[in-house]
């Protein structure tokens, strides 16, 4: 199986030139399925800390890596929406975020807000021992009890060391949320109405903006806090 992905091919997510080289890094297995941007893409080409695969390596195999707190040595595991990136020799801290157009982009944060991650609801079910499974966007999992009020298209702030629950942000009108995809992928406001279409068709939500609004489906949205679309004071 070839190692390389056409740069022409690659998801609109995927923050690298179309045109140029024919090809780029291939995605490894991981979370995020086919979005992932492989790390290296981040490291080479948005940041410029490395010039190649080799130094790519060595600079992993220092262990100073992190994503969701975990030191990374594969330059081609995938990164995406919400990760939190860190370079802790360089106390530089980065949270994965859509950009204008749907691109990812990295967020600087400060130090204190790297401890999490926020993460979509996108599946629960009942598992065996009264408790309930969530899948999320990234496709990670998390159990909670069966009483906690979480709801599919909830958003919920993750702690990268224990795991636990830190902050429920609830899919519902007047929610500061984000489009991630689509025409308005990158822009932010608050549900003003929620259109349940009685059909097969997807939901429509209509989003109010400070000088606007905007009409996207329901999966291209995101419940986030207002902190998460820049640095400093999150949760």
């Amino acid at each position: 199986m070839s190692n390389h992905q056409k740069r022409l091919s690659a998801p609109n997510s995927w923050p690298i030139e179309r045109k140029g080289e024919t090809f780029t890094v291939k995605s490894g297995a991981g979370p995020h399925g086919q979005e992932g941007v492989p790390l290296i893409i981040l490291l080479r080409d948005v940041l410029g800390y490395v010039d190649s695969k080799k130094e790519a390596r060595y600079a992993l195999n220092e262990g100073s890596v992190l994503i969701n707190g975990q030191p990374i040595s594969d330059e081609s595991r995938p990164v995406g929406m919400f990760d939190i990136l860190a370079f802790t020799e360089r106390d530089e801290y980065y949270r994965i975020f859509p950009d204008q157009g749907g691109r990812l982009a990295l967020t600087p944060i400060d130090a204190d807000a790297a401890d999490s991650r926020l993460a979509k609801i996108v599946g629960k079910q009942h598992v065996k021992g009264g408790a309930v499974q969530l899948q999320f966007h990234d496709g990670s999992n998390l159990r909670v009890g069966e009483d906690d009020d979480y709801d599919t298209k909830d958003s919920l702030v993750i702690d990268n060391d224990t795991k636990e629950v830190v902050a429920h942000f609830a899919y519902e009108e007047g929610a500061l949320v984000t489009a991630v995809d689509g025409e308005h992928a990158g822009e932010i406001g608050e549900i003003a109405e929620i259109t349940v279409t009685p059909s097969s068709g997807p939901n429509i939500v209509r989003v109010e903006q400070d000088d606007g609004e905007f009409e996207t489906v329901e999966d291209y949205v995101v419940v986030i806090d207002e902190n998460f679309t820049g640095g400093g004071d999150d949760e």
